[in-house]
């Protein structure tokens, strides 16, 4: 009896230890050297357990990150809008969840700042064309949504020293600059190594940043993810700093897998489905033909379109949404085709033969079936 009460003791004492003691282990990503943290608080209207989905409703906005200076994905006007196709997807996130698309907060956020904004709950979600990477989903305690841009580093210097034919192994005792934070610096480094080729690196907070070294001369190369070397050289090209061909992208096949998308804090599956199914929702209009000028009229004619804009048999209301909320999205953002179309083409980059075409036009871009 005494060695029962005696163990009895002990399993309480360890219970009670248990609660009270514990450190968390902080751990910081390879790529993200400022993420200090996997835990993810939530702001101060949030309560554990309590869904970001119910956070945004009762407030009535959606806080969005973005990087703000990114071409053509989120660019700050003088007038403080964001235009860009990550803009976009937020507006259509803000436009499934509370009716509305511009009942929205655009914050935007350096590479080192978008982790810690979201596991802290400054933002709610982050469109900040952020990498789907292991340790981003695993150590930094982040969960991506659906892709929304398939993308690859590449490199962009001037063609007296470069063509679109030179590979890593011709940047040997270059200056490269980019902006830290990113895995822009581990591919590049890594890349350089496997080429056999020494570099320099200079890293700068923003890559608006690293542009501007670029173009004084600073450094012989800047790299970053495909899409926005297109969008640097096209502005660039607009407002008369160079000619077409002063600079040059290489290599032809990009140096990494880059794909891009909305990111959330871990385990809220309720806020992890809306934002899913948003981005669902705008490639399921676009496989079917469907645009903002013609989703009414195509809803009566499609039982799937029916049923994922408010149609009977819709499965919104269960997700706590309204049931017209994805109609809402395509109604006031656009399917797919529309966002791509509006913000991507005039800086040079299309869907056709990319990644980014259709599943059945040989891209990547797929959604599961709303039923």
């Amino acid at each position: 009896m005494k060695f029962q009460r005696f163990a009895a003791m002990l399993a309480v004492l360890a219970l009670i230890a248990a609660a009270c003691g514990g450190t968390a282990d902080d751990t910081t990503p390879p790529d993200d050297s400022s993420v200090t943290t996997t835990a993810a608080p939530v702001d101060a209207g949030q309560t554990d357990g309590e869904s970001t989905l119910d956070v945004v409703k009762n407030r009535g906005t959606l806080r969005c990150g973005v990087s703000g200076s990114a071409v053509a994905f989120s660019e700050t006007q003088p007038d403080g809008s964001v235009t860009g196709f990550d803009a976009d997807f937020c507006r259509a996130l803000a436009a499934a969840v509370l009716g509305d698309a511009n009942a929205i907060e655009f914050r935007a956020l350096t590479a080192q700042e978008r982790f810690d904004a979201l596991s802290s709950g400054e933002i709610d979600v982050l469109m900040r064309n952020t990498t789907w990477t292991q340790s981003r989903d695993t150590e930094v305690g982040m969960d991506f949504a659906p892709t929304t841009y398939y993308d690859g580093q590449q490199l962009m210097g001037r063609s007296e020293q470069f063509s679109a034919s030179s590979t890593l192994a011709d940047v040997d005792g270059a200056i490269l600059c980019t902006n830290a934070g990113t895995t822009t610096e581990k591919n590049i480094t890594e890349g350089a190594q496997v080429a056999g080729a020494t570099i320099q690196l200079e890293t700068v907070e923003t890559f608006p940043e690293a542009m501007e070294k670029f173009k004084a001369g600073t450094c012989d190369l800047v790299t970053t993810d495909g899409s926005g070397l297109v969008g640097n050289k096209a502005t660039a090209v607009r407002d008369g700093e160079i000619t077409e061909d002063e600079w040059v992208i290489f290599p032809t096949a990009p140096i990494s897998k880059e794909p891009l998308g909305p990111v959330y804090r871990q385990n809220d599956s309720t806020w992890a489905d809306v934002v899913n199914w948003t981005v669902y929702a705008t490639i399921i209009a676009d496989e079917k033909g469907i645009t903002q000028a013609n989703v009414e009229e195509m809803m009566e004619v499609d039982p799937e379109a029916a049923r994922l804009f408010g149609g009977e048999g819709e499965l919104q209301t269960a997700m706590g949404l309204d049931a017209e909320a994805f109609l809402n999205v395509i109604k006031q953002v656009g399917s797919y085709t529309d966002i791509y179309n509006r913000n991507l083409n005039p800086v040079g980059l299309f869907r056709e033969g990319s990644f980014n075409a259709p599943f059945n036009q040989g891209g990547l871009i797929y959604a599961p079936p709303a039923r």
